[in-house]
């Protein structure tokens, strides 16, 4: 018997504000959940109304969501459950590829984003991306599982105030990477594969890529060669910190997000009603 499929939930920040302003979707990345996102939404103002997803790959699900292929269809799913569309969606890391990969998709399909989600903007951060299936070396394949629990260690860190002593920190990440097991990696293993089949030059889009300046695990210049291969799209590090920009300097990651939604127009609904509160 095949196993069930985990449900996607989707949640508002500040659920009494939702309906005054622009639409965020938030997509936390593999074996994190949605309070990576805690930091950054401190920092929005009541015209931004955001969305936070809680996906099947987050720490504290279970594995079951990794025994079938394909988990794009639970970003579409996500999606789906916010009510009225998105005006901007935010995906990290593993969330990141399959945001690519739905999107590229509907655009190879000549379905308009705006039309299926009412999206006007997507914003890639910490991504994994190559353009060529022979960047894939043998060799790698190690140092992308070295630096998977070595990402999950900087997760932790980050999102802890006090000092963990690094044995308990290891002990701590090694947990986190049991918890994603074989087939979690396997799955985003195989997106990572995908990414040079994804028909990027289709996507019109306007699109953002953003890099911490010292992530090791999705290296920077994977972020500049997504910009690079994006029809309508820009890269931007941020200087001192890694894979988790949100946590590592969330006001910077704030600015980043505002600036990009402040050149995206507010659909003309939005606008009336944003004005008239």
């Amino acid at each position: 018997m095949s196993a069930p499929v985990e449900q996607v939930a989707v949640v508002p920040w500040r659920a009494g504000q939702t309906g005054r302003g622009r639409r965020v979707l938030l997509l936390h990345g593999m074996a994190t959940s949605p309070t990576v996102w805690n930091e950054f939404l401190l920092l929005c103002p009541d015209d931004i109304e955001v969305w936070s997803a809680h996906l099947p790959w987050r720490v504290d699900g279970t594995t079951e969501w990794s025994l079938r292929s394909d988990p794009v269809r639970w970003v579409a799913e996500a999606f789906d459950k916010v009510p009225g569309g998105v005006d901007l969606v935010v995906a990290h890391s593993f969330s990141s590829v399959l945001l690519l990969d739905l999107l590229t998709r509907h655009a190879d399909a000549g379905i308009d984003p705006a039309d299926a989600y009412g999206l006007r903007g997507a914003m890639f951060v910490s991504p994994f991306f190559r353009r060529n299936s022979d960047e894939f070396q043998w060799e790698r394949m190690g140092t992308l599982l070295d630096n998977f629990e070595s990402a999950m260690r900087d997760g932790i860190r980050a999102k802890t105030a006090r000092s963990i002593e690094d044995g308990v920190l290891a002990a701590m990440a090694r947990v986190v990477c049991e918890r994603v097991g074989p087939y979690g990696w396997l799955r985003f293993l195989d997106s990572y594969l995908r990414t040079p089949w994804m028909c990027t030059e289709l996507l019109t889009l306007p699109c953002r890529v953003l890099a911490g300046a010292r992530d090791t695990t999705a290296l920077p210049n994977e972020a500049d060669r997504l910009a690079e291969a994006l029809p309508n799209a820009r890269a931007s590090r941020l200087a001192g910190c890694g894979h988790f920009p949100m946590l590592e300097r969330p006001a910077a990651f704030f600015a980043e997000v505002r600036g990009f939604l402040d050149t995206i127009a507010l659909p003309a609904g939005i606008a009336e009603s944003t004005t008239e509160s």
